[in-house]
């Protein structure tokens, strides 16, 4: 099992492959976070990290979340439509405007489905407390399945602010020894478009001090690299491996 946060003195550090910040469509982002999974775990790619965006804005839906509103279809925001995009990981919808998302695909993590999640989500928590942001573990109770949207309550899979408004959602995804983690990190949703995809006047602003993007992605590299103990280096997608993720699309 890997210990989260505690530099190895040992010169040479494990390869974790980072893939620059990329921005795609939900459907072509959710190909390659499948293709990413099933390469690593045939033993042909390394573990990767990635942080990307979604354009046009998207709303996924857990692999397994049969029912979903049918107005849903027919949203649009700044002249565009609204795409439904269906995860490969389970949970609730998640709205993607305004936030950024990690994927992590690794193994080599041992535990309970739960202890997984908190092994990996050191590096979101460590990442954020060097930025001056405490996080915690979410609390939901077993009624949170209801609830069709994945930020109004928060498991302990969910990393929450001191008030308790959920800051990063998490699904997870196990094949073999294989997994994939990724969550959306709210850090500037629209209030009105929240409220037409959820039906509700209830939103809870993030209460978080202007924040650039790229310094969220830069502190939360570093703290990868410091919580897996594992030397990062850039790369992006290459040609061959975008014609091999379209077949995933």
């Amino acid at each position: 099992m890997m210990k989260p946060c505690k530099q190895n003195l040992v010169q040479h550090r494990a390869y974790w492959r980072l893939i620059p910040l990329l921005e795609a469509s939900g459907r072509m982002q959710m190909a390659i976070d499948k293709w990413l999974l099933e390469q690593h775990q045939l033993g042909l790619h390394p573990p990767t990290l990635r942080f990307y965006t979604w354009s046009p804005v998207a709303i996924s839906l857990g692999y397994h979340q049969s029912k979903f509103p049918s107005h849903w279809q027919q949203i649009t925001w700044k002249g565009e439509p609204v795409e439904l995009v269906r995860r490969t990981t389970g949970g609730r919808a998640v709205l993607h405007q305004g936030d950024l998302t990690y994927a992590v695909i690794t193994s080599g993590f041992n535990g309970s489905r739960t202890q997984v999640y908190q092994q990996l989500c050191k590096f979101l928590i460590e990442g954020w407390k060097s930025l001056g942001i405490e996080l915690q573990y979410g609390e939901a109770g077993r009624g949170y399945i209801h609830n069709p949207n994945c930020f109004g309550t928060a498991t302990g899979a969910d990393l929450v602010l001191a008030d308790g408004n959920k800051l990063i959602g998490s699904a997870q995804l196990k094949r073999g020894k294989a997994v994939l983690q990724h969550g959306s990190i709210r850090l500037a949703p629209d209030k009105e478009l929240f409220g037409r995809v959820f039906e509700t006047e209830v939103f809870q602003p993030i209460n978080l001090p202007l924040i650039e993007p790229t310094a969220v992605i830069e502190a939360l590299t570093t703290a990868a690299s410091n919580c897996f103990n594992v030397q990062l280096e850039v790369q992006p997608l290459s040609v061959r491996e975008w014609e091999a993720i379209s077949s995933f699309l």
